[in-house]
């Protein structure tokens, strides 16, 4: 795709500045209802079109396309994440009135770790075509643990932490129970949490 410089840049410093008034200046944790949920997608869905749209004005009808066709591709996939996403907020049992936040911390989070790994597995796939096939048993071996610790919740087996959360609560401090919105937090001589 061949898309001039200042489009980019001014792409990631919109989505950036976006992210960021939802994030800092967004609404206070509360239980999000499903208009709510419906408005705020319907929003997402019309700046990409938009987005699109000034794409094949700015920068003509390929680059464009090529946007609409990874979008589309990103939604469909981001429909099997709304499971991963109810895992993991029944698994670490997140208020409700949390969930909105705790989604996209992990959002962010996400697409930090998203564009290393691009960037990385691009640059490997580069110079050495067989690291597909590592990619592809990595995915394999993903797959099946989701099964196995599908199927011990299904018998009732007692829930047991897995041993990479276990080795960061040991070397960081961890809290048991949640702070608010605060993502870290301390203790006082009482004991009592206080923000960092």
């Amino acid at each position: 795709m061949d898309v001039s410089l200042t489009a980019w840049v001014l792409t990631v410093v919109v989505l950036c500045a976006l992210i960021a008034v939802d994030f800092f200046f967004g609404r206070k944790p509360h239980e999000v209802s499903m208009r709510e949920a419906t408005v705020w997608t319907v929003f997402w869905v019309v700046l990409a079109i938009l987005f699109g749209i000034g794409l094949a004005v700015f920068e003509g009808g390929t680059p464009s396309s090529e946007f609409f066709a990874g979008y589309v591709t990103e939604k469909s996939l981001s429909v099997d994440n709304l499971f991963v996403f109810v895992l993991i907020m029944t698994k670490f049992a997140v208020p409700a009135q949390y969930q909105s936040r705790v989604l996209m911390v992990g959002v962010l989070i996400a697409l930090l770790l998203r564009a290393g790994f691009i960037a990385a597995g691009a640059a490997l796939i580069a110079n050495f075509s067989w690291v597909f096939y590592i990619f592809g048993a990595f995915l394999i071996w993903t797959a099946w643990k989701l099964i196995m610790e599908a199927r011990a919740k299904d018998e009732g087996e007692e829930y047991e932490e897995n041993r990479f959360l276990k080795m960061v609560e040991r070397r960081f401090p961890a809290t048991d129970r949640y702070h608010g919105t605060r993502m870290v937090t301390g203790r006082t001589a009482a004991g009592s949490s206080r923000r960092c």
